[in-house]
């Protein structure tokens, strides 16, 4: 298990080093310069603009800058902010606590959408609640989330005023940051107003995310049942007198590998569309910090969410890998 998992670390670890090249490059391609802009706001003269340059080391050579971006990122320093002047770092956390907030609300509405839906439709196999848990799942996942985030806004926020159209929490808590994951500072502070505040403000969000990652769950555990549910094993956990409950278990267990490998390999997928639902339900996370620094040219900030967010899909591909190898011990001595 040690190799096996050393194997999948050397492997993250040489993808992350290709990702943190492609950022750097792509970033540096980007039309438009922060020197000018902040000049313009300034009205910077020739040699002001040339001393703010080297200020931000945009003067040296590429390599030269990449080098003292690796290393500083390895030390933690991801630089200062060009247009808030504040550690990078300290805006990332910030922003992060939130889409981790938002994510997990977000697969655990996948789990329970997904879970029973797969079930029945793995049972009950060309049944009418099989066609019905098909159309619904290719429905999901065609259907972008940016859209349906817009209906929910428009159907339960305009036209019935039940939730509130954005935000994480409303504005007259002040709340102390802890954790930075702002329902667990909530609970922490003692405030019940504010977690109740902090779930209205999260619900649409989630259920966004969550029907969207549970339409691609279905689909790919209702198949992996389907495939399973034809073994012997299965014919013989039954003709043993096994209850439903049990070989139903030990269905899911079989099930699992296929679906957590590939399942954890759409998560790049999925966490983009958490940074368009952040945009789009003005949840303050990466997507509305990585939106900002874009639109001002902020490098710093630019590279700095691009790489945490490449670091977070390395780590769900990583734990998916290590997930099946638990799951299913024969791939910890595949060659």
């Amino acid at each position: 298990m040690i190799g096996f998992i050393g194997r999948r670390v050397a492997q993250a670890l040489l993808v992350l080093f290709g990702a943190s090249i492609m950022v750097f490059l792509l970033v540096r391609v980007l039309p438009g310069d922060p020197v000018d802009l902040l000049a313009a706001e300034e009205g910077a003269t020739a040699e002001q603009r040339a001393l703010l340059r080297a200020e931000m080391g945009l003067d040296q050579p590429l390599p030269l800058q990449y080098a003292t971006f690796i290393l500083q990122a390895i030390r933690g320093d991801l630089g200062i902010s060009i247009t808030q002047r504040i550690p990078v770092s300290t805006a990332l956390v910030e922003g992060l606590g939130a889409t981790l907030q938002l994510t997990i609300a977000g697969m655990i509405v996948a789990v329970l959408i997904a879970l029973p839906l797969a079930l029945v439709s793995a049972l009950k196999q060309n049944s009418v609640w099989d066609r019905m848990g098909t159309v619904g799942s290719m429905f999901g996942v065609s259907m972008p989330t940016f859209w349906q985030g817009i209906m929910l806004i428009l159907l339960l926020c305009v036209a019935f005023p039940i939730f509130p159209t954005g935000g994480i929490m409303g504005s007259s808590y002040n709340v102390p940051v802890v954790t930075y994951l702002p329902i667990v500072d909530s609970i922490i502070a003692g405030s019940p107003d504010a977690v109740w505040s902090n779930i209205r403000h999260l619900v649409l969000p989630a259920i966004t995310l969550g029907t969207s990652a549970a339409a691609m769950l279905t689909r790919l555990l209702r198949a992996s049942l389907l495939e399973v549910k034809n073994q012997d094993f299965v014919d013989a956990l039954r003709a043993r007198g096994i209850s439903d409950g049990k070989v139903i278990t030990h269905m899911l267990r079989n099930a699992l590998p296929t679906t957590v490998i590939v399942f954890g390999s759409k998560l790049g997928t999925l966490l983009g569309g958490t940074l368009v639902i952040e945009v789009v339900f003005s949840w303050p996370g990466l997507g509305a910090l990585l939106v900002q620094a874009i639109g001002a040219r902020d490098y710093p900030v630019v590279q700095g969410a691009v790489l945490v967010a490449t670091i977070m899909v390395i780590l769900c591909n990583l734990l998916a890998d290590l997930a099946q190898g638990w799951l299913d011990p024969r791939v910890q001595y595949a060659k």
